[in-house]
């Protein structure tokens, strides 16, 4: 059965070896193997060498004691003469006198010719040539642009160049790009200030602390400063006694004096005598001008005007200045109340019998403008029993 033959090679791990009954030759003569009758089978040749050799006896590898296990070379076709296993060389074919033969090497590892010639010229060795190692420069040697171009150079593989110019670059060439630039740094030097890693302006000492105390300084020095040079608004006071007096200078001949009936009117100038308080001022005190307003408080009519130009007073003194007032009034009649009481406390004393002329109330109404302050300020008093600051003659309407 076809079962029942063994394989030559049918124990790999060098147990019993069976033996085909139809192939096996025994006594196979020696000689030529074209001697071997017609239709005899030709022995089959071991190889010598086997998987596990080192396990088997030597008789295991003789033709007559058995077929081994492993390589059986006489079980393939016979091609004639076998190459030998190589490298890509021949050791025979590179024996001396033979032309050197193509290595598919020698591009990678500089050794033999180069696969290609096709442009190198006709005069120039095909062989690849090694660069020789560059020696040493000697000391105080400088070398120049001529030695450089001069040596044998080698190339070496280097990363590709990126773009020349990047977006952020390309942007900060621009005038929105520069000022961008120059907003962060404001903003990083702001933060660095503010965290006390550097002073401000340039300098390492104006530090925030530094700010706060200055600040603080300054704002007691201003308020020192304030406290002697901010002028204080005065106060005011009237001689009771004689709180108009009569005008005299230039100012009295600038002004006519006139009483009369038809139609009823009366005007003359007069200096209104008022004491300055400048006890709370340090400095002295300067005005720009005091405007002065005289009413008849009896019928609520303005009877009088008066203007002070620029002055400066004293400090810490109680000074009297004149303020110098137009009295002038126009009446319906002779009989209005307010023409009437004029014109008896203006009277010559010699009308009346006891000598005395009756006095008038008026109020006084004073706005100074001070040096130093923003704003004007007022200052009024209600007078009564002010005496006329004229007299009229004894024969007078």
């Amino acid at each position: 059965m076809d079962y029942d033959r063994k394989s030559a090679v049918s124990s790999f791990y060098g147990a019993r070896r069976s033996i085909d009954v139809l192939n096996d030759v025994p006594g196979v003569p020696s000689g030529n193997a074209n001697q071997y009758p017609r239709g005899a089978a030709r022995p089959r040749a071991e190889s010598q060498s086997s998987f596990y050799a080192d396990r088997q006896s030597r008789t295991s590898h003789d033709v007559l004691n058995g077929q081994s296990a492993g390589y059986n070379a006489s079980s393939f076709l016979d091609a004639g003469r076998q190459e030998p296993l190589k490298g890509g060389r021949d050791e025979e074919e590179e024996a001396a006198g033979t032309p050197e033969t193509w290595d598919v090497f020698a591009d990678f590892n500089n050794m033999g010719p180069r696969y290609s010639s096709a442009f190198a010229s006709q005069q120039q060795d095909t062989a690849y040539h090694q660069i020789p190692a560059t020696m040493p420069a000697t000391i105080g040697k400088v070398e120049s642009d001529n030695d450089s171009t001069t040596a044998p150079v080698e190339y070496v593989t280097v990363p590709a160049l990126g773009p020349e110019w990047q977006r952020s670059e390309m942007k900060q060439m621009t005038k929105s790009g520069r000022r961008e630039v120059k907003n962060d740094e404001r903003v990083a030097k702001w933060r660095a200030w503010n965290r006390g890693e550097i002073g401000l302006c340039g300098t390492r000492w104006f530090t925030r602390k530094f700010l706060a105390f200055f600040i603080f300084g300054l704002c007691g020095v201003t308020a020192m400063i304030l406290a002697i040079t901010l002028p204080r608004v005065p106060a005011l006071s009237f001689d009771g006694t004689a709180p108009f007096v009569a005008a005299t200078g230039s100012f009295n001949a600038s002004i006519p004096t006139e009483f009369t009936r038809y139609p009823a009117n009366f005007s003359f100038p007069a200096f209104a005598n008022i004491q300055v308080d400048t006890t709370s001022n340090i400095i002295p005190l300067a005005f720009n001008r005091i405007d002065a307003q005289v009413w008849y408080p009896t019928d609520n009519m303005q009877i009088g005007t008066g203007n002070l130009g620029k002055f400066t007073l004293p400090a810490k003194q109680f000074p009297v200045i004149q303020v110098p007032l137009n009295i002038s009034y126009i009446a319906p009649n002779d009989t209005d109340p307010t023409w009437v009481a004029w014109y008896n406390a203006c009277k010559n004393t010699g009308t009346y019998t006891t000598g005395i002329r009756p006095g008038v109330s008026l109020e006084l109404i004073l706005t100074m403008d001070i040096v130093g302050l923003l704003s004007t300020s007022s200052a009024s008093a209600q007078l009564s029993s002010v005496s006329c600051p004229i007299e009229l003659p004894l024969n007078y309407g």
